[in-house]
């Protein structure tokens, strides 16, 4: 399923295609925006997002095989809540 899906059945739920989108859009730029803030969002029965810092660590040039250094950097990371677990 991709966003065109997902806008399609929010469709079946709101009156009409254009307020799906605009939903689901809204969601979306809503999460996209906490996690900028480094806040987490969780939402009771499907997951929480949040941001963890990924440590600098040594990588490996695959073409070339020659060592290189992979800088820190903040990440966003889905932790999927119990309701989810048991529903898959």
């Amino acid at each position: 399923m991709n966003k065109a899906d997902l806008v399609v059945e929010v469709a079946k739920v709101v009156s009409t295609k254009k307020e799906a989108k605009a939903a689901v859009d809204c969601i979306l730029s809503t999460i996209s925006g906490a996690l900028k803030k480094k806040q987490t969002v969780t939402l009771i029965g499907f997951g929480t997002f949040k941001v963890e810092k990924r440590k600098a660590r040594k990588g490996r040039n695959p073409k070339t095989g020659e060592p290189l250094k992979i800088k820190a950097k903040n990440v966003p990371k889905f932790v999927a809540g119990k309701a989810l677990k048991d529903a898959v």
